[in-house]
């Protein structure tokens, strides 16, 4: 069994400190989130971290799911909307400025990868499109590219650049030569048509993408238990 350390990350940007689960001794470093308002544990309690174990073990990936903030924006129907894409932004500037800085040194290495399913997949793929310099592979596992329906129809600037099927459109397409994306989904996905569209977004402006769409499975721990692993083989 590989290695797990319980951890936590004091984030002066959020004022709190969050908990960070990390998974295996070496390798390559791989951000993953759970799914809404998950336990930052929650990969690790669905077999998600265990479906890759061969390669923890080998030393090839190493694990770090994080705490989000779910409950306390998106799904934080006490606090105006306006307050909760501001809550969220923070979140992502604790990402860029405090946690993938610390990753970055840890590791030596400027680039990670990030991961995540369902909502966590929004989470991932919205912050590697923002920060795609920083990152080197996206698996986004039936996620979700808007947070449109959180907002109550309010709508500023933190809105939009928090939407990844909105500001990548508009985009410049060399930011994300570099990266490796997985757009992962099954036909009977209730995220399939939102991947569809994301994948026809990036093939629209030429970015390089590997869509994978399985047969006859929902939107639920055994389809990413069952792709998760083929991708991390895949490039690592």
């Amino acid at each position: 069994m590989p290695q797990i350390e319980h951890t936590d990350y004091y984030s002066h940007i959020l004022g709190m400190s969050l908990n960070v689960e990390v998974t295996g001794h070496y390798g390559y470093p791989i951000i993953m989130f759970p799914t809404s308002q998950g336990l930052y544990t929650q990969n690790h309690d669905f077999h998600l971290n265990s479906s890759i174990n061969y390669f923890v073990e080998q030393g090839k990936v190493k694990l770090y799911n994080v705490q989000t903030i779910d409950a306390w924006s998106f799904y934080d129907e006490k606090i105006s909307p306006q307050q909760r894409i501001r809550n969220y932004e923070k979140y992502v500037q604790f990402l860029i400025q405090e946690f993938v800085p610390y990753i970055q040194k840890l590791h030596q290495t400027h680039r990670v990868a990030i991961a995540g399913a369902s909502f966590g997949g929004y989470h991932a793929a919205n912050f590697a499109f923002r920060f795609p310099d920083v990152i080197s592979h996206l698996f986004c596992l039936s996620g979700a590219f808007s947070i449109r329906n959180f907002m109550d129809g309010y709508s500023d600037e933190l809105v939009y650049f928090n939407c990844p099927r909105e500001f990548v459109r508009n985009d410049e397409a060399w930011k994300y030569k570099h990266m490796h994306i997985v757009l992962s989904t099954s036909d009977e996905d209730i995220c399939r048509d939102k991947n569809v569209e994301m994948a026809e977004i990036l093939a629209s402006k030429g970015i390089d993408f590997w869509y994978d769409e399985k047969k006859w499975i929902n939107h639920d721990w055994p389809l990413w238990r069952m792709t998760f692993p083929s991708y991390i083989g895949t490039f690592f």
